[in-house]
């Protein structure tokens, strides 16, 4: 990880690939903690931040923020400051934190050490998904390696620095992935957001001072101070995606940010399934507005997708051919919404709920024509009045539906019709 010639192409993934990633021998042999080892003995945290800053590397976890100001953010004097890891990853679609965690838990915690040590916190949390019981015992394993090591606890790498690392498993909530609400789950609450101003940096967990940053975001690190973020950039920069659905082969892919959709789709993942066509996709999960066969060559960038109306988010690309339903879809997509409201809001809480009605009348042959135009309404009295993103997700995909497969809306409401009469 430390010199260039040692770099493969894969940058990410090479860890996940290489056997025995789990075992700190094997990951120190290739280089592994040598980052972190640098971090804490020879460079400044202004140093490190500015290597952050010059990479370009902006967070994994769905909001696309520069890494390098959000840590520029935490005040340097505060006495007590935490780092919290989101691991929750509950956007459909998504599984690349996953695969990072199973793969490879080392590179994770040296991503951590290095954000750790550079703002100056004693105390991490890694928020880990429930369900993730396999990732959550080779993490721990992972944790204890590094503590024998000397490379997590009290003056890690012989340096003046303490760091200590809690592994804490989420509340089983889609809104924990939420970064104040997940504070809140962290702090034994029920997972809901939180008002802000004031952000996590100035009051985050316990209203100390709080980095909130993703596990793929962490897992960079190590890469761009090993390598410095010139060579970095030149390898991309690097991203993952989650590639699922009606794809030769789903799976974890590592492309230069700014790939193509149709790169990534007939490339990376082999194309359609035989004997199929592409219909459409998710660029970000399902909390992004859909793409068609018309933006196959968009740039899979947090820029280029918003000058397209939608999102990269969590880079979970969920693929559909032309056997697949949109109405369907989308109902399948708001009835997820509607359940993991947590209902602090009105318009979520109800929207949802309302959204959710109009599409099982559609479906079940009880659809009106005034529906569509109810859909609309409803939709637009949920946009820019929910209290997070969860409830805002929902209106521009169904928006976005409507206008590109409205002849299968209104197919399936005179089809409905017919069998009524």
């Amino acid at each position: 990880m430390t010199t260039e010639a040692a770099m493969p192409e894969s940058v990410l993934l090479r860890w996940v690939r290489a056997e025995g990633m789990a075992e700190i021998e094997q990951y120190r042999r290739a280089g592994g903690y040598d980052a972190a080892r640098r971090a804490a003995t020879e460079l400044t945290p202004d140093q490190v931040i500015e290597m952050v800053a010059a990479s370009g590397l902006r967070g994994k976890g769905g909001a696309g923020f520069p890494a390098a100001q959000k840590w520029k953010f935490i005040p340097k004097a505060a006495p007590v400051k935490y780092v919290v890891v989101n691991g929750d990853e509950g956007e459909p679609g998504t599984f690349k934190d996953r695969t990072l965690i199973e793969g490879c838990p080392h590179l994770l915690v040296e991503g951590i050490l290095i954000a750790a040590v550079t703002i100056g916190a004693r105390k991490v949390y890694i928020y880990l998904r429930r369900e993730f019981y396999r990732g959550r015992r080779l993490l721990e394993a992972a944790i204890a390696q590094a503590r024998e090591a000397g490379y997590v606890g009290e003056r890690i790498f012989g340096s003046d620095h303490a760091v200590e690392i809690v592994v804490h498993s989420g509340a089983g909530a889609y809104i924990a992935g939420e970064e104040t609400a997940l504070l809140e789950s962290l702090e034994g609450r029920r997972a809901m957001p939180r008002q802000r101003p004031p952000f996590p940096a100035q009051a985050g967990l316990y209203q100390q001072p709080t980095l909130v940053q993703n596990v793929e975001t962490l897992c960079h690190l190590p890469v761009i101070v090993g390598l410095g973020p010139d060579r970095y950039k030149e390898l991309g920069p690097p991203a993952l995606f989650s590639v699922s659905g009606a794809v030769a082969r789903p799976g974890v892919y590592e492309a230069p940010l700014g790939v193509t959709l149709r790169s990534l789709i007939f490339e990376h993942a082999g194309g359609m399934r035989p004997g199929r066509r592409f219909k459409a996709a998710f660029p970000g999960g399902s909390s992004s507005v859909f793409l068609t066969e018309a933006d196959l060559d968009v740039k899979m960038d947090p820029d280029s997708l918003r000058q397209a109306g939608t999102m990269l988010g969590s880079a979970a690309v969920i693929v559909m051919d032309d056997s697949a339903d949109m109405v369907e879809v989308m109902a399948r997509a708001v009835e997820f919404y509607r359940d993991e409201s947590c209902g602090k809001c009105t318009p979520c809480r109800e929207g949802t709920v309302w959204i959710a009605q109009i599409f099982e009348r559609i479906l079940h042959g009880r659809g009106r024509t005034e529906d569509l135009a109810l859909l609309d309404s409803i939709a637009a009295g949920m946009t820019g009045t929910c209290f997070c993103p969860l409830g805002e997700s929902v209106p521009p995909g169904l928006v976005a539906s409507l206008r590109l497969f409205r002849d299968e809306y209104e197919r399936r409401i005179a089809v409905g019709a017919v069998h009524v009469c």
